[in-house]
């Protein structure tokens, strides 16, 4: 069993990909500190931020007990999970079907589920123009995902069979669902599985983490500028 003495850095804001980490960080009980990035006041931009997230997206972690006990920071909320999963031997399976199936989920989280209904979310609440095409393209296709996640939980308690880092990056991704067009009703699996997640005692304080932060954006123009139409810099 891998002991941590130093806590780990996480960097972070209190979204669905944020909520990832948080929620791993505490199923795994090891000590953490939080860094807040303020997405809407532009600190992902910070030279220091980037040097650990170039793609300057939240969340990332720097562990100062990394490989041979050097430091090492990890972007992308996919691979902090499975950096995560790896060290602590918790909630990411080394029997290779079940690591399949893991990662399975967790890279349809990734490229699916997550994009979808951001976009959902951006052209339902944010788009300075309702554009009834775009509205109804992304909801629709959050929509059938949320099948395709039905679906896979019939007869099935998670994901990827255990509880696993797949769960962990789905459920924030389906907290927002009415902003998402959605009604958990009409999938009455992926309704089961999403309660049973939130009664989680590790999920309920993974998500409060920086709660107090949280906001809806819909009329802060400021924000809304840093964080859409971004271009190279």
């Amino acid at each position: 069993m891998t002991i941590q003495s130093k806590p780990i850095e996480l960097h972070y804001w209190p979204t669905p990909n944020g909520w990832k980490i948080s929620i791993m960080l505490e199923e795994l009980g090891v000590p953490y500190e939080v860094r807040t990035v303020n997405i809407g006041a532009g600190e992902q931009f910070r030279p220091e931020f980037l040097a650990i997230a170039p793609n300057n997206r939240m969340p990332a972690i720097v562990d100062p007990e990394g490989p041979g006990g050097e430091p090492i920071s990890v972007f992308e909320s996919g691979a902090i999970l499975q950096y995560l999963g790896r060290k602590f031997g918790q909630f990411y399976p080394t029997e290779e079907r079940a690591r399949v199936a893991t990662e399975e989920w967790l890279f349809w989280q990734m490229g699916g589920l997550g994009p979808m209904a951001g976009q959902a979310h951006h052209f339902r609440q944010y788009a300075p123009e309702k554009v009834e095409y775009g509205i109804n393209r992304y909801t629709n296709e959050v929509n059938r995902l949320y099948g395709v996640m039905n679906r896979r939980l019939e007869g099935r308690d998670y994901l990827a069979g255990e509880y696993s880092i797949a769960d962990m990056a789905c459920y924030g991704w389906i907290v927002p669902y009415e902003n998402q067009g959605q009604n958990l009703d009409d999938f009455p699996n992926l309704k089961r599985w999403f309660q049973t997640m939130g009664a989680r005692p590790a999920v309920q304080r993974g998500v409060k983490v920086g709660e107090e932060h949280r906001r809806n954006l819909s009329g802060d123009k400021q924000a809304q500028a840093v964080l859409f139409n971004q271009k190279a810099r």
